[in-house]
């Protein structure tokens, strides 16, 4: 697979490495994770790679302003390993929501905080050989995993591609920060 800019193979990898992954084939480095403040909240980088992204492309994995904490897209996609059947897919969307609630912890929330998704599916490409509803089923099924509280509002989209040559679904986020008792 070729990504023709140096930004969607870093945006690939980070949406499709776990952590463990990316230690494997780089010395650890300690990292804390970086807040930026701006005049409204401010910029959160979970990890290393989230802040040479926001180095070099200018763009934040997760941003408060003021009591809302918005999660850029992590693409769900198939690593040159995997299948291309519903179980594949159930794990690719497991690890996106992982990394989900890894930046949603580093703003001090849950997935409980989460009052919008925007998720952007290919329903037709060659990483899912099932059908339409059979993705959106898996989908559905994984984010009822990790998703127990109050339910979201959600906009699915249809898309003919996504950035990732090997992306399937792209799943955006925003969440509340909850008010203190007492306020």
């Amino acid at each position: 697979m070729m990504l023709k800019h140096p930004i969607f193979a870093l945006i690939f990898l980070s949406a499709l490495l776990p952590a463990s992954a990316l230690a494997e084939t780089t010395p650890p480095a300690p990292f804390a994770p970086v807040h930026i403040p701006t005049r409204s909240g401010e910029v959160i980088l979970p990890n290393a790679i989230d802040k040479q992204s926001y180095d070099e492309y200018g763009f934040a994995a997760v941003r408060r302003a003021g009591d809302f904490v918005f999660i850029s897209g992590v693409v769900a996609g198939r690593r040159t390993d995997e299948g291309t059947d519903v179980a594949a897919f159930k794990e690719q969307v497991r690890r996106a929501f992982r990394r989900i609630e890894g930046y949603l912890k580093s703003a001090g929330l849950d997935f409980d905080d989460v009052v919008m998704i925007n998720s952007f599916h290919v329903w037709q490409g060659p990483n899912f050989s099932g059908t339409r509803a059979e993705q959106f089923e898996a989908f559905e099924g994984v984010k009822e995993e990790f998703m127990h509280g109050p339910k979201p509002a959600w906009t699915a989209v249809g898309t003919t591609s996504l950035i990732p040559e090997a992306g399937i679904v792209e799943v955006q986020m925003i969440a509340q920060v909850p008010k203190k008792r007492g306020h």
